[in-house]
């Protein structure tokens, strides 16, 4: 088992232990979904595809929340604002816009990429270094930006 996913698994059973309902209820998603990816693909999840699942969970709740602002549900606003903090806990440090800023820069060297036709040889190294601890996207945007 993963250093990360026994750290979440630990975290469940003091949040039962706890009987803190609604962090349950979280941390039980979560670890739905490392164990359906398990059955489906017969892996057993290692850090990086816990990061990766854990950041896909952490962008569909700030997507919900976006939406649910929007239709002014606050109180529902509310519910997945305390959902994203609970899966924030186990997402390492985030990085600053200046060392995400280094990554891409040591990728574009690294690959000597002069175009955005390279665009995806970069992402491809930085993808996994910034996984979980900056959104990708943005990442993204900087890559575009630089090649630009």
């Amino acid at each position: 088992m993963s250093a990360l996913k026994k750290t979440i698994s630990d975290q469940l059973k003091a949040s039962m232990r706890a009987k803190e309902k609604s962090r349950v209820t979280v941390i039980r998603t979560i670890m739905s979904e490392f164990k359906k990816i398990e059955v489906d693909e017969r892996i057993e999840v290692d850090d990086a595809r816990v990061l990766a699942v854990l950041d896909k969970m952490l962008k569909q709740r700030k997507d919900s929340a976006q939406q649910f602002t929007d239709a002014g549900r606050l109180d529902l606003v509310e519910v997945e604002q305390a959902e994203m903090n609970i899966i924030r806990e186990f997402l390492p440090q985030p990085l600053t816009e200046e060392e995400t800023e280094n990554l891409v820069k040591a990728a574009i060297t690294e690959t000597g990429a002069t175009s955005m036709q390279q665009m995806g040889a970069v992402m491809a190294i930085v993808k996994p270094q910034v996984q979980g601890r900056a959104d990708v996207s943005q990442v993204s945007k900087l890559v575009k930006k630089l090649l630009g």
